[in-house]
């Protein structure tokens, strides 16, 4: 008969490998054709999107595990032959509205990328189910759009150009598809965010603990100089830039991954860690094109409640995956 101590010892190990199990990864996930990656966790399934290349088709990939993704199950999701929006296919994101599941994306004509508008698909409760095109949500300039909710209201940030300067947009979300009037909160006024040419583009949302932050991207794609900044939302009117408050560059090239940017975070499948993924290349000249990884990393918590990207790892190096994996 087991001791008290060692049937103690013996429940704590069966519960921690229970709980937190997770299959071993490497970076990359997804060795190519992987711009602005987003991953999403749903029903014992990893769900990958990203910028690809011509032709113009948004695709997924889905995964048991994190390091499945590299091999996972691969289907088009969408390709659109309207002229006006029908090519430059930037930036997919999938969010659940209203019990269903939607891609916001960012399109526009074969020859002209300075016309991009922000689009949404519409799918079912399950993101394997077919999508269709649902409308244009944007009539101005605008890429990267993402979901925010702060203060109890809902919006769409996205990528836009007031004055030719790449910036960050708000605008309420009133339904899937539709937005009211915009503001700038954000502009490209540090130097780490102009190098090369000032841009901030790519937020996306994270919420840790009451607080609110939208990670976005400077210093332009093609550059080694590409990192990713912080806006924390400090409350009062999210559409105000006064609300938000900014610092960076927090994670940069590190370790043979150069232009580390246009990032998003996903929940790991027990729901107890959150999780960064982002694209770089190897490059040390950066790089905007199809040579573009997507590698994830846990993101820890510093003491005053602030999120801590740490550095990208080497890649190919072996790392544990999110906790509550299969144990397969």
């Amino acid at each position: 008969m087991l001791s008290l101590s060692s049937s103690c010892l013996f429940f704590l190990f069966a519960l921690l490998k229970a709980t937190v199990w997770a299959a071993d990864y490497s970076n990359p996930l997804k060795a190519s054709d992987a711009g602005d990656p987003n991953i999403v966790y749903q029903d014992g399934w990893y769900y990958l999107m990203a910028t690809g290349s011509p032709p113009p088709v948004l695709q997924m990939t889905r995964a048991r595990t994190l390091d499945g993704l590299k091999t996972g199950e691969v289907r088009d999701v969408w390709r659109d032959s309207t002229p006006e929006r029908c090519c430059n296919l930037w930036a997919p994101e999938m969010h659940l509205v209203d019990g269903r599941w939607h891609i916001y994306y960012a399109a526009g004509p074969e020859n002209d990328a300075g016309v991009q508008r922000s689009h949404v698909l519409q799918g079912g409760t399950s993101l394997w189910d077919d999508f269709f095109y649902l409308g244009q949500i944007r009539d101005d300039y605008s890429v990267d759009g993402t979901l925010l909710t702060a203060n109890g209201q809902n919006y769409y940030v996205y990528s836009c150009r007031p004055n030719n300067v790449q910036s960050l947009c708000i605008a309420p979300r009133t339904g899937p598809a539709t937005t009211g009037d915009s503001k700038v909160i954000s502009t490209p006024t540090e130097e780490w965010e102009s190098r090369n040419s000032p841009l901030n583009e790519g937020p996306y949302a994270l919420y840790h603990e009451g607080n609110t932050w939208l990670s976005f991207s400077a210093g332009t794609c093609d550059s080694p100089t590409y990192s990713l900044g912080l806006l924390k939302y400090n409350g009062g009117d999210p559409m105000e830039k006064a609300s938000w408050s900014k610092t960076g560059p927090v994670f940069s090239s590190a370790n043979g991954n150069y232009g580390t940017g246009h990032n998003s975070f996903f929940t790991s499948p027990d729901g107890t860690e959150t999780w960064n993924v982002w694209h770089s290349v190897t490059n040390s000249s950066g790089g905007c094109g199809s040579s573009r990884s997507a590698s994830a990393k846990i993101v820890n918590w510093n003491e005053d409640g602030s999120p801590n990207l740490g550095q990208a790892p080497p890649l190919g190096e072996v790392l544990q995956g999110p906790s509550g994996e299969p144990d397969q």
